[in-house]
């Protein structure tokens, strides 16, 4: 059987959520005024000494969710890709990428495994060179405008039922897989595997790896992504059509925490 490698996105490959890190993007392309962004600082506090539980996390897809209704896919997903390597890119950890480096060469299938959603995990798991991701997607209507409607929620047990399916299809070992991650709302995914490790951990997380003696992980040293880095692209995504993008990079980023390379530029056959 294959083992596996599951790292979730924000403050574990990344240094800062993703969904808040491309609001001034979606400012200066209008989608966000000044109050928005307001409420995306102030959500930044709120995860940052509160934590990111359930109840947050929910309110924060609520508003994710009814601020983008009626933007266009397209739109946001080109807007994301032209930010990614400005504004993505320096935010990545060194120690991820050098971890994502030694699980591929031991043989391991490497996932991004995110509540973010899939407009913004699929470029950087492209970019990364990673195997494969899963993220949050959402409905669109015949027009390709968000209906404020969740398709799949990438979060909680959601993620390891995604998990899962993914070791049925490619024949994981689970128990001999590992999984990284820095917030308790990430419990499930990190049980699901032989090796969980706490990276950057919250509070609550700290305590219950602590307790469980899994291994914990620090990383801080984020800086752009080499250019001598080679990267092959992955060969395929769990991703499927119609997504928040990072439309809900304005709601999300409302409520969500501050959670090297040759790229070659190739689509994941879906």
């Amino acid at each position: 059987m294959t083992e596996a490698a599951f790292f979730d996105l924000d403050k574990t490959v990344i240094a800062k959520a993703a969904m808040l890190a491309l609001g001034p993007s979606l400012q200066k392309a209008g989608m966000l005024n000044r109050w928005l962004v307001a409420r995306a600082l102030w959500g930044q506090l709120v995860f940052r000494y509160l934590g990111a539980d359930e109840s947050r996390m929910e309110k924060m897809r609520e508003t994710a969710l009814r601020v983008c209704v009626g933007w266009d896919k397209e739109r946001i997903s080109t807007l994301v890709d032209n930010a990614l390597t400005e504004v993505i890119d320096p935010l990545v950890y060194d120690e991820a990428i050098e971890l994502i480096d030694s699980h591929q060469q031991a043989g391991r299938r490497v996932y991004l495994v995110s509540a973010s959603p899939e407009e913004i995990v699929l470029p950087l798991a492209r970019h990364l060179g990673v195997d494969d991701a899963i993220a949050t997607r959402a409905r669109t209507d015949p027009t390709g405008r968000y209906t404020g409607e969740i398709e799949f929620y990438s979060a909680g047990p959601h993620k390891v039922e995604a998990i899962t399916e993914h070791a049925e299809r490619h024949g994981l070992d689970l128990e001999a897989s590992f999984a990284y991650s820095d917030s308790i709302t990430d419990l499930p995914m990190l049980e699901s595997v032989g090796h969980p490790v706490a990276v950057n951990p919250d509070k609550a997380l700290l305590k219950e790896a602590t307790e469980r003696g899994w291994e914990i992980r620090t990383f801080n040293h984020p800086r752009p992504l080499s250019e001598e880095r080679n990267i092959t692209p992955p060969k395929s995504t769990t991703l499927g059509a119609g997504a928040v993008g990072a439309a809900v990079a304005a709601g999300g980023a409302l409520w969500w925490r501050s959670r090297r390379m040759n790229q070659r530029r190739r689509w994941f056959n879906r």
